[in-house]
Protein backbone atom coordinates (compact mmCIF):
# COMPACT_ATOMS: atom_id res chain seq x y z
CA UNK A 1 0.00 0.00 0.00
CA UNK A 2 1.65 3.37 -1.01
CA UNK A 3 1.88 5.77 2.00
CA UNK A 4 -0.51 8.71 2.45
CA UNK A 5 0.93 12.09 1.02
CA UNK A 6 -1.29 14.31 3.08
CA UNK A 7 -0.57 14.73 6.97
CA UNK A 8 -3.07 16.50 9.16
CA UNK A 9 -0.01 17.46 11.40
CA UNK A 10 1.70 19.59 8.92
CA UNK A 11 1.37 23.20 8.02
CA UNK A 12 -1.27 23.97 5.18
CA UNK A 13 2.14 25.25 3.23
CA UNK A 14 3.06 21.87 3.07
CA UNK A 15 -0.03 19.70 2.49
CA UNK A 16 -0.19 21.85 -0.65
CA UNK A 17 3.08 21.20 -1.94
CA UNK A 18 2.54 17.52 -1.32
CA UNK A 19 -0.77 17.57 -2.59
CA UNK A 20 1.32 19.27 -6.33
CA UNK A 21 3.58 16.25 -6.16
CA UNK A 22 0.67 13.56 -6.11
CA UNK A 23 -1.11 15.23 -8.77
CA UNK A 24 1.65 15.51 -10.69
CA UNK A 25 2.23 11.64 -10.16
CA UNK A 26 -1.60 11.17 -10.86
CA UNK A 27 -1.01 12.91 -14.51
CA UNK A 28 2.27 10.27 -15.09
CA UNK A 29 0.12 7.42 -14.33
CA UNK A 30 -3.05 8.85 -16.33
CA UNK A 31 -0.22 8.86 -19.20
CA UNK A 32 1.06 5.39 -18.72
CA UNK A 33 -2.36 3.48 -18.38
CA UNK A 34 -3.07 5.19 -21.70
CA UNK A 35 -0.09 4.66 -23.28
CA UNK A 36 1.31 1.63 -22.09
CA UNK A 37 0.33 -2.15 -21.97
CA UNK A 38 -0.25 -3.48 -18.39
CA UNK A 39 1.58 -6.68 -17.69
CA UNK A 40 1.10 -6.93 -13.89
CA UNK A 41 3.91 -8.81 -12.24
CA UNK A 42 5.02 -10.81 -15.89
CA UNK A 43 6.86 -7.31 -16.19
CA UNK A 44 10.38 -8.87 -15.76
CA UNK A 45 9.55 -12.15 -17.82
CA UNK A 46 7.73 -9.83 -20.85
CA UNK A 47 10.38 -7.26 -20.96
CA UNK A 48 13.49 -9.99 -21.30
CA UNK A 49 11.10 -11.36 -24.32
CA UNK A 50 10.92 -8.18 -25.83
CA UNK A 51 14.45 -7.32 -25.17
CA UNK A 52 16.39 -10.80 -26.59
CA UNK A 53 13.78 -11.10 -29.68
CA UNK A 54 14.49 -7.80 -30.86
CA UNK A 55 10.48 -7.23 -31.38
CA UNK A 56 9.63 -3.74 -31.58
CA UNK A 57 6.05 -3.39 -29.68
CA UNK A 58 4.07 -0.44 -30.47
CA UNK A 59 3.27 0.05 -27.24
CA UNK A 60 5.57 0.33 -24.28
CA UNK A 61 4.58 -1.83 -21.37
CA UNK A 62 4.57 -1.48 -17.16
CA UNK A 63 3.81 -3.81 -14.66
CA UNK A 64 5.45 -4.78 -10.83
CA UNK A 65 8.82 -6.17 -9.99
CA UNK A 66 10.87 -6.29 -6.80
CA UNK A 67 14.25 -4.49 -6.70
CA UNK A 68 16.19 -7.51 -7.23
CA UNK A 69 14.61 -8.25 -10.54
CA UNK A 70 14.92 -4.21 -11.60
CA UNK A 71 18.81 -4.93 -10.72
CA UNK A 72 19.40 -8.18 -12.70
CA UNK A 73 17.64 -6.67 -15.71
CA UNK A 74 19.98 -3.53 -15.26
CA UNK A 75 22.77 -6.17 -15.37
CA UNK A 76 21.69 -7.51 -18.82
CA UNK A 77 21.68 -4.38 -20.32
CA UNK A 78 18.00 -3.89 -20.13
CA UNK A 79 16.98 -0.18 -19.60
CA UNK A 80 13.52 -0.11 -17.23
CA UNK A 81 12.61 2.90 -14.82
CA UNK A 82 10.72 2.79 -11.71
CA UNK A 83 8.48 5.39 -10.72
CA UNK A 84 6.15 5.74 -7.75
CA UNK A 85 2.43 4.55 -7.87
CA UNK A 86 -0.38 6.12 -6.11
CA UNK A 87 -3.49 4.18 -5.28
CA UNK A 88 -5.75 6.82 -4.80
CA UNK A 89 -8.86 5.44 -3.13
CA UNK A 90 -10.63 8.80 -2.44
CA UNK A 91 -11.28 9.66 -6.50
Amino acid sequence: MAPKLINKNLNNEKNKELQKYKDTIKKYQEFIKKNFEYVGENFSQKVRSIHYSGSKKEKGIYGTASKKDLEELKEEGIDTQMIPWIEDKDN
